[in-house]
């Protein structure tokens, strides 16, 4: 099939349109280096969006005891000491210079009455440090990025599937990938590549993500380039998704439903969190709350959709359209239901993937020469569970320190060497793709995987599940080989799926490979058949390919952290 290549070199090559691509983007561009992103849905459409709880730093505008100390802390014990001390104290060190960059650009931060940054609290935290922008704070946030891409004339391509990361010698030279429009092909030449196409969450059934993001594209393009994953089975649930309709399944209710006074109710209409956290009630900790959802609907107390009821029809309805409007709004256009009225019935849903691609933890390099991953594509500062509002903030931190590293790296290159080979073989794999006619059909087996995936690999997991579910991965392996794919007059849609589906397949492989492995209950992890936590675990477990899994030394605890970690109550805070 003979299709036009379109050739591009740019000095940085940056994949990933969302919070993480964009703000590396911004820091080539400011420093005055050639800069192209890359992304595969609009650009003000990336998964940043969606975030809506806010952001950290240790502003101290609210609490003035508060310190970047004290973040650092509480990040690592609510990563049940997972998380890499380097690369929590970068973020926590670094978050107010991320703040101070956003307000610079035009963030439209929620303000005191005497114009300080307003912050709030959120479960975990010992201080009030979470910055927001109404329950929009992503979505501003983007906004906010994009302007300041537009400004500094970044050129952005978001109808691009990346398809693979050329290398030779463990060095990258750029990129492949198609027109997800045209078909048209991109031979992209860069001397680094920046990785920040998200997490695999997408790969169970119920998932905050929408339909065709986070699919493990990262982890593929990755693990293809000689690089590794790291801790790819710890995963957060979060206890509110909703189940209907199936096209929208998973679809986050904001955590400001419970802490506003929302009530859990199983389908006998008892407030079940009395029986997990009886002190806490709904307010306790995000994965004790998804862990009891579980518990109820698996003994039979579920709802009719197998989830459990989510009420605040008790609260004002003033209280509702002031506090939760994105919630109401919501559940009115998805499923025409009137939350001042009405239960949501929801169930626990694949929210974010702390684990992903192996990256050292100061420069966040990923071991191949030229390549960098960042944000929920990359590992480190969340271990087994994150902090909320941890997530936006990393982006800021680690988008500017790889971009410094990115640019440092172009500018001292002797020359870039290429290989015709790795071209070829990413186009054969374009065009084997195309050529085939098999029986199977893309869709239906991406359901298959994340049935799979949710019924082996979800909240709670043990030996017996993850082995049948790497059995049914290795048919389902199998079948990916028979599909068939067919562009069409809309666009090449079907070719993109194919290739999330070899992603995702990837991300499921190296999940339970991990899950298997860590035979403890830690964080977001449970295993059922391994109750305890087992201190000889305290590791991240690193996954170079199917069944190839080391466990890796976390550094020690610095003093001035250990001295700050305690349990911190969530009581009346959100958790979002």
């Amino acid at each position: 099939m003979s299709i036009t290549e379109q050739q591009i070199a740019t000095s940085v090559l940056v994949i990933g349109t969302g919070g993480a691509g964009l703000r590396a983007a911004i820091e080539l561009a400011e420093q005055g280096v050639e800069v192209l992103a890359l992304g595969k849905r609009p650009r003000s459409d990336a998964h940043t969006s969606l975030a809506a709880g806010g952001i950290n730093a240790a502003l101290a505008t609210m609490d003035p005891e508060d310190t970047w100390q004290q973040h650092a802390a509480d990040t690592l014990q609510e990563s049940y000491l997972l998380a890499n001390p380097i690369t929590v104290e970068i973020v926590a060190r670094g978050a107010a210079r991320g703040i101070e960059d956003l307000e610079r650009w035009g963030m439209p931060f929620a303000r005191e009455a005497d114009g300080r940054i307003s912050q709030r609290f959120f479960g975990a935290h010992t201080y009030r440090r979470t910055a927001f922008a109404g329950d929009y704070t992503g979505l501003e946030i983007q906004r906010t990025l994009i302007n300041r891409a537009v400004q500094l004339g970044v050129p952005i391509l978001d109808t691009v599937y990346v398809t693979s990361i050329l290398v030779k010698d463990n060095t990258v030279f750029g990129a492949y990938g198609f027109d997800l429009t045209t078909g048209r092909r991109y031979v992209i030449h860069a001397d680094a590549v920046i990785l920040a196409a998200g997490g695999h969450t997408r790969i169970w059934r119920r998932t905050s993500s929408r339909r065709d993001e986070n699919t493990g594209d990262a982890f593929r393009l990755a693990v293809n380039a000689g690089g590794k994953l790291r801790d790819p089975e710890l995963v957060q649930f979060h206890p509110s998704g909703l189940i209907e309709p199936e096209n929208a399944a998973g679809t986050l209710v904001s955590e400001a439903a419970r802490g506003e006074g929302g009530q859990l109710r199983n389908a006998l209409g008892e407030r079940f969190m009395a029986r997990y956290d009886a002190d806490r009630m709904e307010l306790s900790t995000r994965d004790r709350v998804a862990l009891a959802e579980y518990t109820e609907i698996k003994e039979g107390r579920g709802t009719p959709n197998g989830g459990v009821w989510l009420d605040v029809s008790h609260l004002p309805r003033e209280t509702i359209m002031r506090r939760l409007p994105r919630v109401y709004q919501t559940l009115l256009e998805l499923q025409m239901l009137d939350i001042t009225k009405q239960p949501i019935e929801i169930a626990p849903t694949a929210h974010y993937s702390m684990g992903g691609v192996w990256v050292r933890p100061e420069d966040h390099g990923t071991g191949v020469d030229g390549l960098w991953a960042i944000g929920e594509a990359a590992s480190g500062l969340h271990g087994a569970n994150r902090l909320g509002g941890n997530s936006l903030i990393e982006l800021l931190v680690f988008g500017r320190i790889v971009a410094e590293e990115a640019a440092k790296y172009s500018i001292g290159r002797q020359a870039q060497l290429r290989s015709a080979d790795a071209v070829a073989e990413a186009r054969a794999e374009i065009d084997d793709l195309l050529a085939n006619d098999g029986p199977e059909n893309v869709r239906a087996l991406q359901r298959s995987l994340r049935d799979t995936m949710t019924a082996r690999a979800g909240v709670v997991r043990d030996e017996h599940g993850l082995n049948a579910g790497l059995a049914e991965l290795a048919e389902l392996d199998e079948r990916i080989t028979q599909v068939g794919v067919h562009p069409d007059i809309a666009g090449f849609q079907d070719l993109a799926h194919a290739f999330d589906l070899k992603a995702s397949a990837m991300a499921a492989r190296a999940t339970l490979d991990a899950a298997l492995v860590r035979r403890e209950t830690r964080g977001c992890h449970n295993r059922s058949d391994y109750p305890e936590l087992d201190d000889s675990l305290q590791v991240n477990f690193v996954w170079s390919g199917p069944g190839d899994i080391r466990a890796e030394q976390i550094p020690p605890i610095p003093d001035e952290f250990r001295q700050l970690m305690r349990h911190v109550s969530s009581d009346g805070k959100l958790v979002e």
